[in-house]
Protein backbone atom coordinates (compact mmCIF):
# COMPACT_ATOMS: atom_id res chain seq x y z
CA UNK A 1 0.00 0.00 0.00
CA UNK A 2 2.70 2.49 0.96
CA UNK A 3 4.69 1.84 -2.21
CA UNK A 4 1.50 2.42 -4.22
CA UNK A 5 0.91 5.74 -2.44
CA UNK A 6 4.53 6.75 -3.06
CA UNK A 7 4.07 6.24 -6.81
CA UNK A 8 0.81 8.21 -6.80
CA UNK A 9 1.72 11.04 -4.43
CA UNK A 10 5.48 11.74 -4.75
CA UNK A 11 7.13 13.11 -7.88
CA UNK A 12 10.76 12.10 -8.53
CA UNK A 13 10.36 9.59 -5.70
CA UNK A 14 13.83 8.08 -6.11
CA UNK A 15 15.66 11.40 -5.69
CA UNK A 16 15.90 10.94 -1.92
CA UNK A 17 18.54 13.64 -1.42
CA UNK A 18 16.16 16.42 -2.54
CA UNK A 19 14.59 18.31 0.35
CA UNK A 20 11.10 18.45 -1.19
CA UNK A 21 11.12 14.69 -1.93
CA UNK A 22 12.31 13.92 1.58
CA UNK A 23 9.58 16.10 3.09
CA UNK A 24 6.96 14.41 0.88
CA UNK A 25 8.02 10.97 2.16
CA UNK A 26 7.86 12.19 5.75
CA UNK A 27 4.42 13.75 5.31
CA UNK A 28 3.03 10.64 3.60
CA UNK A 29 4.42 8.28 6.25
CA UNK A 30 3.03 10.48 9.04
CA UNK A 31 -0.47 10.69 7.51
CA UNK A 32 -0.60 6.93 6.90
CA UNK A 33 0.62 6.38 10.48
CA UNK A 34 -2.09 8.64 11.92
CA UNK A 35 -4.83 6.83 9.96
CA UNK A 36 -3.66 3.28 10.76
CA UNK A 37 -3.09 3.97 14.46
CA UNK A 38 -6.51 5.58 14.93
CA UNK A 39 -8.16 2.56 13.28
CA UNK A 40 -6.16 0.15 15.46
CA UNK A 41 -6.95 2.16 18.58
CA UNK A 42 -10.72 1.97 17.92
CA UNK A 43 -10.60 -1.76 17.17
CA UNK A 44 -8.52 -2.56 20.26
CA UNK A 45 -10.81 -0.58 22.56
CA UNK A 46 -13.62 -2.76 21.23
CA UNK A 47 -11.55 -5.92 21.75
CA UNK A 48 -10.46 -4.84 25.24
CA UNK A 49 -14.05 -4.15 26.29
CA UNK A 50 -15.26 -7.52 24.99
CA UNK A 51 -12.40 -9.48 26.61
CA UNK A 52 -12.35 -7.41 29.82
CA UNK A 53 -8.57 -7.08 29.36
CA UNK A 54 -6.52 -4.19 30.73
CA UNK A 55 -3.53 -5.15 28.57
CA UNK A 56 -5.60 -4.92 25.36
CA UNK A 57 -7.08 -1.58 26.46
CA UNK A 58 -3.59 -0.32 27.32
CA UNK A 59 -2.42 -1.45 23.89
CA UNK A 60 -5.24 0.64 22.40
CA UNK A 61 -4.07 3.70 24.32
CA UNK A 62 -0.56 3.01 23.05
CA UNK A 63 -1.89 3.15 19.46
CA UNK A 64 -3.59 6.45 20.22
CA UNK A 65 -0.27 7.84 21.44
CA UNK A 66 1.35 6.51 18.26
CA UNK A 67 -1.16 8.55 16.25
CA UNK A 68 -0.11 11.59 18.28
CA UNK A 69 3.53 10.74 17.60
CA UNK A 70 2.82 10.61 13.87
CA UNK A 71 1.20 14.05 14.14
CA UNK A 72 4.35 15.36 15.85
CA UNK A 73 6.44 13.79 13.08
CA UNK A 74 4.26 15.51 10.47
CA UNK A 75 4.90 18.90 12.09
CA UNK A 76 8.63 18.16 12.42
CA UNK A 77 8.98 17.41 8.70
CA UNK A 78 7.35 20.74 7.94
CA UNK A 79 9.68 22.62 10.29
CA UNK A 80 12.86 20.76 9.32
CA UNK A 81 12.31 21.51 5.63
CA UNK A 82 12.58 25.27 6.25
CA UNK A 83 15.62 26.76 4.46
CA UNK A 84 18.60 28.18 6.34
CA UNK A 85 18.27 31.77 7.54
CA UNK A 86 20.32 34.42 9.35
CA UNK A 87 19.62 32.99 12.79
CA UNK A 88 20.01 29.35 11.71
CA UNK A 89 22.66 29.25 8.94
CA UNK A 90 22.96 25.45 9.22
CA UNK A 91 19.27 24.87 8.53
CA UNK A 92 16.46 23.42 10.67
CA UNK A 93 16.87 19.67 10.09
CA UNK A 94 17.48 18.96 13.78
CA UNK A 95 13.82 19.64 14.48
CA UNK A 96 13.45 15.94 13.67
CA UNK A 97 15.72 15.04 16.59
CA UNK A 98 13.57 17.17 18.89
CA UNK A 99 10.46 15.46 17.54
CA UNK A 100 12.05 12.07 18.21
CA UNK A 101 12.68 13.14 21.82
CA UNK A 102 9.02 14.15 22.21
CA UNK A 103 7.84 10.85 20.73
CA UNK A 104 10.16 8.93 23.07
CA UNK A 105 8.93 10.90 26.10
CA UNK A 106 5.33 9.97 25.26
CA UNK A 107 6.35 6.33 24.87
CA UNK A 108 8.10 6.33 28.27
CA UNK A 109 5.09 7.98 29.94
CA UNK A 110 2.76 5.33 28.53
CA UNK A 111 5.12 2.56 29.62
CA UNK A 112 5.09 3.84 33.20
CA UNK A 113 1.29 4.18 33.17
CA UNK A 114 0.93 0.64 31.82
CA UNK A 115 3.14 -0.77 34.59
CA UNK A 116 0.94 0.94 37.17
CA UNK A 117 -2.33 -0.40 35.71
CA UNK A 118 -0.83 -3.88 35.19
CA UNK A 119 0.36 -4.14 38.79
CA UNK A 120 -3.13 -3.14 39.91
CA UNK A 121 -4.51 -5.91 37.68
CA UNK A 122 -2.13 -8.43 39.29
CA UNK A 123 -3.27 -7.38 42.76
CA UNK A 124 -6.96 -7.33 41.77
CA UNK A 125 -7.36 -9.92 38.95
CA UNK A 126 -10.52 -10.17 36.88
CA UNK A 127 -11.68 -12.90 34.51
CA UNK A 128 -10.38 -12.51 30.94
CA UNK A 129 -12.96 -13.59 28.36
CA UNK A 130 -11.71 -15.19 25.15
CA UNK A 131 -13.34 -13.80 22.02
CA UNK A 132 -12.71 -14.72 18.39
CA UNK A 133 -13.39 -11.11 17.42
CA UNK A 134 -10.71 -9.90 19.84
CA UNK A 135 -8.38 -12.60 18.55
CA UNK A 136 -8.92 -11.43 14.95
CA UNK A 137 -8.43 -7.76 15.86
CA UNK A 138 -5.15 -8.43 17.68
CA UNK A 139 -3.86 -10.62 14.84
CA UNK A 140 -4.70 -7.86 12.35
CA UNK A 141 -2.96 -5.33 14.60
CA UNK A 142 0.26 -7.37 14.64
CA UNK A 143 0.24 -7.60 10.84
CA UNK A 144 -0.36 -3.85 10.45
CA UNK A 145 2.39 -2.95 12.92
CA UNK A 146 4.87 -5.25 11.19
CA UNK A 147 3.99 -3.56 7.89
CA UNK A 148 4.48 -0.11 9.47
CA UNK A 149 7.85 -1.26 10.80
CA UNK A 150 8.96 -2.39 7.35
CA UNK A 151 8.03 0.74 5.40
CA UNK A 152 9.23 3.16 8.09
CA UNK A 153 12.56 1.37 8.37
CA UNK A 154 13.03 1.14 4.59
CA UNK A 155 12.21 4.74 3.73
CA UNK A 156 13.61 6.13 6.98
CA UNK A 157 17.01 4.77 5.95
CA UNK A 158 16.66 6.00 2.37
CA UNK A 159 15.89 9.59 3.37
CA UNK A 160 18.00 9.49 6.58
CA UNK A 161 15.07 10.34 8.85
CA UNK A 162 15.53 9.80 12.59
CA UNK A 163 11.78 10.29 13.16
CA UNK A 164 10.79 7.55 10.70
CA UNK A 165 13.40 5.18 12.13
CA UNK A 166 12.08 5.95 15.63
CA UNK A 167 8.59 5.12 14.36
CA UNK A 168 9.93 1.84 12.95
CA UNK A 169 11.41 0.93 16.34
CA UNK A 170 8.14 1.82 18.06
CA UNK A 171 6.15 -0.26 15.53
CA UNK A 172 8.14 -3.46 16.03
CA UNK A 173 7.90 -3.00 19.81
CA UNK A 174 4.14 -2.61 19.46
CA UNK A 175 3.93 -5.78 17.36
CA UNK A 176 5.84 -7.77 20.01
CA UNK A 177 3.72 -6.27 22.79
CA UNK A 178 0.45 -7.08 21.01
CA UNK A 179 1.65 -10.63 20.35
CA UNK A 180 2.25 -11.03 24.10
CA UNK A 181 -1.27 -9.73 24.82
CA UNK A 182 -2.72 -12.16 22.27
CA UNK A 183 -0.91 -15.11 23.85
CA UNK A 184 -2.18 -14.05 27.28
CA UNK A 185 -5.78 -13.88 26.07
CA UNK A 186 -5.54 -17.39 24.57
CA UNK A 187 -3.66 -19.09 27.43
CA UNK A 188 -5.32 -17.52 30.50
CA UNK A 189 -8.68 -19.36 30.12
CA UNK A 190 -6.90 -22.65 29.41
CA UNK A 191 -4.74 -22.61 32.56
CA UNK A 192 -7.39 -20.92 34.73
CA UNK A 193 -4.92 -18.24 35.75
CA UNK A 194 -5.11 -14.59 34.79
CA UNK A 195 -1.89 -13.65 32.97
CA UNK A 196 -3.28 -10.28 31.87
CA UNK A 197 -1.49 -8.14 34.47
CA UNK A 198 1.81 -10.00 34.14
CA UNK A 199 1.75 -9.70 30.35
CA UNK A 200 0.91 -6.01 30.79
CA UNK A 201 4.16 -5.57 32.76
CA UNK A 202 6.11 -7.35 30.00
CA UNK A 203 4.47 -5.14 27.37
CA UNK A 204 5.34 -2.05 29.43
CA UNK A 205 8.99 -3.13 29.58
CA UNK A 206 9.08 -3.41 25.77
CA UNK A 207 7.55 0.06 25.50
CA UNK A 208 10.06 1.55 27.97
CA UNK A 209 12.96 -0.11 26.17
CA UNK A 210 11.79 1.30 22.83
CA UNK A 211 11.48 4.78 24.33
CA UNK A 212 14.96 4.60 25.84
CA UNK A 213 16.47 3.53 22.51
CA UNK A 214 14.83 6.43 20.66
CA UNK A 215 15.97 8.99 23.26
CA UNK A 216 19.53 7.64 23.16
CA UNK A 217 19.69 7.88 19.36
CA UNK A 218 18.16 11.37 19.29
CA UNK A 219 20.57 12.60 21.99
CA UNK A 220 23.52 11.22 20.03
CA UNK A 221 22.41 13.18 16.96
CA UNK A 222 21.88 16.39 18.94
CA UNK A 223 25.19 16.13 20.81
CA UNK A 224 27.08 15.13 17.66
CA UNK A 225 28.57 11.74 16.87
CA UNK A 226 31.35 10.34 14.73
CA UNK A 227 30.49 9.90 11.04
CA UNK A 228 29.96 6.42 9.63
CA UNK A 229 32.99 4.43 8.51
CA UNK A 230 31.46 4.29 5.02
CA UNK A 231 31.31 8.09 4.79
CA UNK A 232 34.88 8.50 6.06
CA UNK A 233 36.09 5.88 3.58
CA UNK A 234 34.33 7.61 0.67
CA UNK A 235 35.78 11.02 1.62
CA UNK A 236 39.30 9.58 1.99
CA UNK A 237 38.98 7.68 -1.30
CA UNK A 238 38.06 10.85 -3.19
CA UNK A 239 40.80 12.98 -1.63
CA UNK A 240 43.66 10.48 -1.71
CA UNK A 241 42.73 9.46 -5.26
CA UNK A 242 43.25 13.02 -6.50
CA UNK A 243 46.45 13.73 -8.42
CA UNK A 244 48.77 15.97 -6.41
CA UNK A 245 47.52 14.87 -2.97
CA UNK A 246 50.14 13.22 -0.74
CA UNK A 247 47.90 12.54 2.24
CA UNK A 248 45.14 13.86 4.49
CA UNK A 249 44.45 14.31 8.20
CA UNK A 250 42.29 16.18 10.73
CA UNK A 251 39.00 15.23 9.07
CA UNK A 252 36.00 16.60 10.99
CA UNK A 253 32.38 16.05 9.92
CA UNK A 254 29.45 18.00 11.39
CA UNK A 255 25.98 16.56 10.81
CA UNK A 256 23.14 19.08 11.18
CA UNK A 257 20.46 16.65 10.05
CA UNK A 258 19.52 14.98 6.79
CA UNK A 259 21.40 16.39 3.80
CA UNK A 260 23.10 19.03 5.98
CA UNK A 261 26.72 17.87 6.22
CA UNK A 262 29.63 20.24 6.83
CA UNK A 263 33.22 19.00 6.89
CA UNK A 264 36.81 20.19 7.06
CA UNK A 265 40.08 18.39 6.36
CA UNK A 266 43.80 19.06 5.96
CA UNK A 267 45.24 17.90 2.63
CA UNK A 268 48.99 17.45 2.16
CA UNK A 269 50.65 18.64 -1.06
CA UNK A 270 54.28 18.80 -2.22
CA UNK A 271 55.84 22.10 -1.09
CA UNK A 272 57.59 22.40 -4.46
CA UNK A 273 54.32 22.40 -6.39
CA UNK A 274 53.07 25.73 -7.75
CA UNK A 275 50.77 27.18 -5.08
CA UNK A 276 48.19 28.35 -7.63
CA UNK A 277 48.02 24.87 -9.16
CA UNK A 278 47.58 23.26 -5.72
CA UNK A 279 44.96 25.83 -4.75
CA UNK A 280 43.02 25.16 -7.95
CA UNK A 281 43.08 21.42 -7.19
CA UNK A 282 41.72 22.12 -3.69
CA UNK A 283 38.93 24.32 -5.09
CA UNK A 284 37.94 21.56 -7.52
CA UNK A 285 37.81 19.01 -4.69
CA UNK A 286 35.55 21.24 -2.58
CA UNK A 287 33.24 21.74 -5.56
CA UNK A 288 33.08 17.99 -6.26
CA UNK A 289 32.13 17.22 -2.65
CA UNK A 290 29.25 19.68 -2.89
CA UNK A 291 28.02 18.40 -6.26
CA UNK A 292 28.49 14.65 -5.74
CA UNK A 293 27.96 14.15 -1.99
CA UNK A 294 26.15 17.35 -0.93
CA UNK A 295 28.89 18.08 1.63
CA UNK A 296 29.99 21.65 2.37
CA UNK A 297 33.70 20.85 2.51
CA UNK A 298 36.44 23.26 3.63
CA UNK A 299 39.96 22.02 2.78
CA UNK A 300 43.13 23.38 4.37
CA UNK A 301 46.23 22.92 2.22
CA UNK A 302 49.36 21.66 4.02
CA UNK A 303 52.64 21.90 2.04
CA UNK A 304 54.99 19.08 3.11
CA UNK A 305 58.61 18.18 2.40
CA UNK A 306 58.53 14.72 0.83
CA UNK A 307 62.09 14.33 -0.50
CA UNK A 308 64.31 14.99 2.55
CA UNK A 309 65.94 11.69 3.69
CA UNK A 310 66.89 13.05 7.13
CA UNK A 311 63.40 14.44 7.77
CA UNK A 312 61.77 11.21 6.60
CA UNK A 313 64.05 9.15 8.85
CA UNK A 314 63.16 11.23 11.91
CA UNK A 315 59.47 11.17 11.04
CA UNK A 316 59.50 7.38 10.78
CA UNK A 317 61.41 7.07 14.05
CA UNK A 318 58.93 9.31 15.91
CA UNK A 319 56.03 7.46 14.31
CA UNK A 320 57.33 4.24 15.91
CA UNK A 321 57.33 6.00 19.28
CA UNK A 322 53.77 7.21 18.75
CA UNK A 323 52.58 3.70 17.81
CA UNK A 324 54.14 2.32 21.02
CA UNK A 325 51.67 4.46 22.98
CA UNK A 326 48.71 3.09 21.00
CA UNK A 327 48.52 1.55 17.56
CA UNK A 328 45.71 3.94 16.61
CA UNK A 329 47.77 7.03 17.45
CA UNK A 330 49.30 8.84 14.49
CA UNK A 331 51.35 11.93 13.65
CA UNK A 332 51.26 14.50 10.86
CA UNK A 333 52.57 17.94 9.86
CA UNK A 334 56.09 16.79 10.74
CA UNK A 335 58.78 19.41 10.19
CA UNK A 336 62.26 20.22 11.48
CA UNK A 337 63.73 23.60 12.52
CA UNK A 338 67.55 23.33 13.01
CA UNK A 339 69.42 25.61 15.45
CA UNK A 340 72.95 26.05 16.80
CA UNK A 341 72.33 24.32 20.14
CA UNK A 342 69.31 22.16 19.39
CA UNK A 343 66.83 21.18 16.68
CA UNK A 344 63.06 21.48 17.12
CA UNK A 345 60.90 18.67 15.78
CA UNK A 346 57.43 20.12 15.32
CA UNK A 347 54.43 17.88 14.65
CA UNK A 348 50.87 16.97 15.62
CA UNK A 349 49.90 13.76 17.40
CA UNK A 350 46.38 12.39 16.97
CA UNK A 351 45.18 10.65 20.15
CA UNK A 352 42.00 8.48 20.07
CA UNK A 353 39.50 9.02 22.90
CA UNK A 354 40.08 5.54 24.35
CA UNK A 355 43.71 6.46 25.20
CA UNK A 356 43.59 7.56 28.86
CA UNK A 357 47.13 8.93 29.12
CA UNK A 358 47.34 12.69 29.61
CA UNK A 359 49.15 14.92 27.12
CA UNK A 360 51.91 15.41 29.71
CA UNK A 361 52.42 11.65 30.01
CA UNK A 362 52.50 11.20 26.23
CA UNK A 363 54.96 14.09 25.89
CA UNK A 364 57.26 12.49 28.46
CA UNK A 365 57.15 9.13 26.67
CA UNK A 366 57.97 10.68 23.31
CA UNK A 367 60.79 12.81 24.75
CA UNK A 368 62.35 9.68 26.25
CA UNK A 369 62.00 8.03 22.85
CA UNK A 370 63.78 10.80 20.92
CA UNK A 371 66.57 11.12 23.52
CA UNK A 372 67.55 7.53 22.71
CA UNK A 373 68.45 8.78 19.26
CA UNK A 374 70.00 12.18 20.04
CA UNK A 375 69.81 14.66 22.95
CA UNK A 376 69.89 17.65 20.58
CA UNK A 377 66.26 17.14 19.50
CA UNK A 378 63.45 19.03 21.25
CA UNK A 379 59.80 18.17 20.66
CA UNK A 380 57.10 20.77 19.99
CA UNK A 381 53.86 18.78 19.84
CA UNK A 382 50.24 19.77 19.22
CA UNK A 383 47.75 17.16 20.42
CA UNK A 384 44.65 16.44 18.33
CA UNK A 385 41.68 14.18 18.95
CA UNK A 386 40.34 11.65 16.47
CA UNK A 387 36.93 12.92 15.32
CA UNK A 388 36.15 10.14 12.83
Amino acid sequence: MFSFLVKKCISNAEQYEKSEVRTAYGNLASLVGIFLNIVLCALKFLAGTIANSVSITADAINNLSDAGSSLIALVSFKLSSKPADEDHPFGHARYECIASMIVATLILFLGIELISSSVDKILHPEIVVFSWLSFAILTLSIAVKLYMFLYNRKYGRLIHSSVMQATATDSISDAIATAAVLISMVISPLIHFNLDGYVGVVVACFILLAGYGIIKEALNEILGQAPSKELVHEIAKRIEGTSGVLGMHDLIVHDYGANRLFASVHVEVDYREDVFKSHDMIDNLEREFKQDMNIEMVIHMDPVVANDPKLNELKEYMNLGVKEIDKECSLHDFRMVPGETHTNLIFDVVVPFHVKMSNVEIQKRLEEHIKKKDHMYFLVITYDRLYV
